[in-house]
């Protein structure tokens, strides 16, 4: 296949894993604050560092609240990181890709940025946001499983679980990051009375409680969390299960032989994390490098396989 339409398909996954990124955050955020009294420190701003986007937001607004937050990650058209950006650079990259994929996956990804569009203004209201967020996360996974179910699962496909596995990694990492700070000797004696809850939170932002419960069968603790997160390789969105998905989808492509050693040096690195030995400081820099080790990780599958030497898509 050409250079050009794997580089196509790539970020197709990439962008819509983001828009599904995005969704989720929200909602789960909007739940974890109706069940925290006010005075604990877990307010919008939160979000804003997950997507490392402080300056871009305060360019663009003077006050940290719930209306401004979710407009920026939502409907901001000039925000190349928002929901609606994300979605309409997948649309983009499906419509010039139409000649590989089921002709359903493009009405699916046509459909959904259809109906964002035409509800930009619902996100004013928190009951009609639930709604938006909910329609496009559903939107996201019928994607998934459409592809899953009617696609022949070969080079092209590779392309899109490779970048769907990389975006989603990478997310994983800037959840963990900010989890860290539950860990802070700091925290209010508010944050340490509600902490099973914050926690609980994080792992319905990656959609992974109902697994943690079935894996350990206790009470949900930060350690256990956050090992499981980074660690455990059958739950997908786990960093150890993304690395593993990746590893494979590598191997399987052609000309893949300078990428295997470079995997497995951030294989090594991730299975080396300690959690339970590491400080809230040193975790934040071990997750801060993971974080760039992924970017690098990107940036070679680029020099490696698509026609720019150097990505000419966000990271």
């Amino acid at each position: 296949m050409l250079s050009r339409s794997a580089e196509r398909l790539y970020w197709l996954a990439r962008y819509l894993e983001r828009t599904e990124n995005i969704a989720r955050l929200v909602s789960v955020h909007m739940n974890l604050l109706l069940d925290l009294p006010r005075g604990v420190e877990m307010g919008w701003q939160q979000l804003i560092r997950i997507n490392a986007s402080e300056r871009d937001f305060n360019e663009r607004n003077k006050l940290v609240n719930e209306r401004n937050v979710t407009r920026f990650l939502l409907t901001d058209l000039s925000y190349p990181g928002s929901l609606i950006s994300s979605l309409s650079s997948a649309r983009e990259n499906i419509r010039t890709s139409r000649e590989l994929l089921p002709d359903e996956a493009w009405e699916q990804v046509n459909e959904m940025y259809l109906f964002a569009k035409n509800n930009l203004d619902a996100i004013a209201s928190r009951h009609s946001r639930v709604l938006f967020v909910n329609e496009i996360l559903k939107g996201c996974q019928r994607f998934t499983g459409l592809l899953s179910g009617y696609m022949s699962h070969n080079h092209p496909y590779r392309f899109i679980r490779l970048g769907r596995n990389l975006e989603r990694a990478d997310m994983t990492s800037r959840i963990l990051d900010l989890a860290s700070l539950l860990l802070a000797e700091s925290r209010s004696a508010e944050m340490r009375q509600y902490e099973t809850i914050l926690w609980m939170n994080i792992l319905k932002s990656l959609n992974a409680l109902l697994m943690y419960r079935l894996h350990f069968r206790s009470r949900v603790n930060g350690d256990d969390v956050l090992n499981f997160l980074l660690l455990d390789t059958n739950l997908p969105r786990s960093v150890a299960c993304c690395i593993v998905e990746i590893a494979d989808c590598i191997n399987r492509l052609p000309n893949h032989d300078l990428l295997p050693e470079k995997l497995m040096e951030l294989k090594t690195y991730v299975q080396a994390i300690d959690t339970r030995r590491a400080t809230q400081l040193q975790l934040r820099a071990i997750l801060d490098d993971l974080q760039n080790k992924l970017g690098e990780l990107h940036i070679q599958i680029t020099a490696n396989w698509f026609l720019s030497a150097v990505a000419e898509e966000p990271v």
